[in-house]
């Protein structure tokens, strides 16, 4: 049967090729909308295709909202959706939006529905039928629906979505903010509303930039400077806590940290930066649409995303699915107010098994060590570099922090250098022709040391029609003080998860070696290519036990 949009509803069945992933959620297109913690468990909503792994481009408007639930954030049960298009205000499409806990007790969902073939889009709101089941299979949508209209001055009705959690201001009114393009800027508008029901327009935005025209995905929430807890936003927020608003565009998740100013509504950034290429990234991989909550059992902040497919179209079609959740990860901001902190869930080390554990190793100019007695397609690596000198390091260029793939591309693992490069060899066959590289190269500047940190895809596999970047990020470092420089890296046969300097800079990789293939292994190292020896004082890495996450098959759930 066709509905007025004019696309096939029928749906179907979707095969799962169960040797792919072991602790990643995967379903076919899983942008992330509203996770949350409600009665002892968690809830991971998110904007799922029904008809398969079809490319998203074609199939946007047949979204629904996913469900899975989670005692753990590891192992998931996957549900029936919780929302399919079938009012007028959301006929065409259920696009992302938030999961908000009024005053500890209701959980609302508010998400942007596509009214028609244009994509014009309005905002919606469901609540479960029965708080008192724990899984919370069913929602239903009000009758009022839809809550916010489109009608804006210079509002580009099919850039108007993905509303964030609810806050409370000091005036106990509820607000959230919606992303949108108005007079071709990118715009956060604000809403204020008593019983978070009727919704009315602040006139003057939360935020907006000129450097972007579009703003999709936001996020906004509050930080104390130095402290790894959580805030609430529907709680009081302690004096000189900073607030975070990050965007999604682009293909990147981007991040402003300043203050919510109670008195104008307004967040003024610490920092402006007019070109965005400047702005700090939350993760500089294929990680997108990350949506966080407060996880009121740990006192946390949880953030995780999208991760896209880089293979080809026809391979997602052949293995049935089409994207994957990252793991879970805390995330804080550091002491120094500048630069949010992401590290994994302590959970996840639950799975770990076979621990290896290597003390007082000493890398000198193209030495490999070999990491032997773990799982390689299925690891948790941890491991301390310390270059024995400072004075080698190269000469920092400014003009590379507008393109840091570019300096990735053309001083990679192979150029020897100063002070590295030097980190991990992951994922490599016998003879290297195939091989992934997680590494760190110092530069110096006049007051500072500034550290390039690469994922280098371009050797990682020997099958044609893949995108294999390069991927890199800046970040800055003591080096004279802390003197140690981590990598953390987690891989999940086609996920590879990277954490730099404790969690300062992180890139998630997707890739695809014949190894994973024919499921033969692969070879791990350790290296340095820089004429500065590297100590390596701790080496720790485990293999990691299967989690159990369910996906959804048609209408019956199966193990993945």
């Amino acid at each position: 049967m066709n509905d007025p949009c004019g696309m096939n509803t029928s749906g179907a069945n979707t095969c799962i090729n169960k040797k792919e992933k072991k602790l990643h959620l995967i379903l076919p297109f899983i942008k992330i909308s509203g996770p949350m913690y409600y009665n002892g468990v968690y809830h991971e909503f998110y904007q799922y295709n029904p008809d398969g792994a079809f490319d998203p481009n074609d199939s946007l408007m047949n979204m629904v909202w996913g469900h899975s639930v989670s005692t753990d954030l590891i192992n998931w049960i996957g549900l029936e959706p919780a929302i399919k298009p079938d009012i007028p205000s959301d006929i065409c499409g259920c696009w992302t939006g938030s999961a908000t806990i009024l005053f500890g007790v209701q959980p609302v969902i508010i998400y942007t529905g596509l009214i028609d073939r244009k994509a014009n889009q309005v905002q919606n709101i469901a609540l479960p039928k029965n708080r008192s089941d724990p899984y919370l299979r069913e929602w239903a949508k009000v009758g009022s629906n839809p809550v916010i209209q489109h009608v804006i001055p210079g509002l580009n009705s099919s850039h108007f979505r993905d509303p964030t959690t609810g806050w409370i201001g000091p005036d106990g009114l509820w607000r959230i903010a919606v992303g949108a393009e108005v007079n071709g800027i990118g715009t956060a508008l604000l809403y204020k509303s008593e019983d978070f029901m009727s919704w009315t327009r602040i006139e003057r935005p939360l935020y907006s930039n000129n450097a972007l025209n579009m703003w999709e995905c936001l996020d906004f929430f509050a930080v104390v400077p130095g402290s790894n807890n959580g805030l609430d936003m529907s709680s009081e927020i302690p004096s000189g806590a900073k607030h975070v608003l990050k965007v999604s565009i682009n293909s990147c998740d981007m991040y402003i940290v300043g203050v919510y100013d109670l008195k104008r509504d307004e967040f003024v950034p610490d920092t402006v930066q007019d070109d965005n290429r400047l702005w700090t990234r939350i993760d500089y991989g294929t990680f997108y649409a990350s949506k966080s909550f407060f996880d009121s059992k740990h006192g946390r902040r949880v953030i995780w995303a999208w991760s896209n497919e880089t293979d080809s179209y026809s391979d997602d079609i052949a293995k049935g699915w089409a994207g994957i959740h990252s793991i879970p990860r805390t995330i804080w901001l550091d002491g120094d107010g500048k630069q949010l902190i992401q590290w994994p869930v302590e959970e996840i080390e639950s799975l770990r098994i076979n621990e290896i554990n290597h003390q007082g190793l000493e890398l000198k100019k193209g030495d490999l060590f070999e990491i032997k007695g773990i799982d390689t397609l299925q690891a948790d690596v941890e491991i301390d570099f310390e270059p024995t000198s400072i004075d080698d390091a190269e000469t920092f260029d400014p003009s590379w922090l507008f393109d840091p793939r570019k300096q990735c591309r053309e001083a990679d693992a192979s150029v020897h250098g100063g002070i590295g490069p030097f980190g991990l060899v992951i994922l490599a066959s016998d003879n290297m022709e195939e091989h992934t590289a997680v590494h760190f190269r110092v530069y110096k500047s006049e007051q500072k040391y500034i550290i390039l940190m690469c994922s280098d895809l371009r050797r990682s596999s020997l099958r044609p029609g893949l995108y294999t970047p390069a991927y890199g990020g800046f970040f800055e470092f003591d080096l004279e003080n802390e003197k140690r420089i981590s990598l953390r890296t987690l891989i999940d046969r086609s996920a590879v998860e990277s954490f730099g300097s404790g969690g300062r800079i992180c890139i998630t990789a997707r890739v695809y070696p014949v190894a994973l293939v024919d499921d033969d292994g692969a070879h791990m190292y350790a290296f340095n290519n820089g004429s500065t020896t590297v100590r390596v004082p701790q080496l720790r890495a485990w293999s990691m036990k299967r989690a159990q996450v369910n996906v959804m098959k048609g209408g019956s759930v199966i193990d993945a």
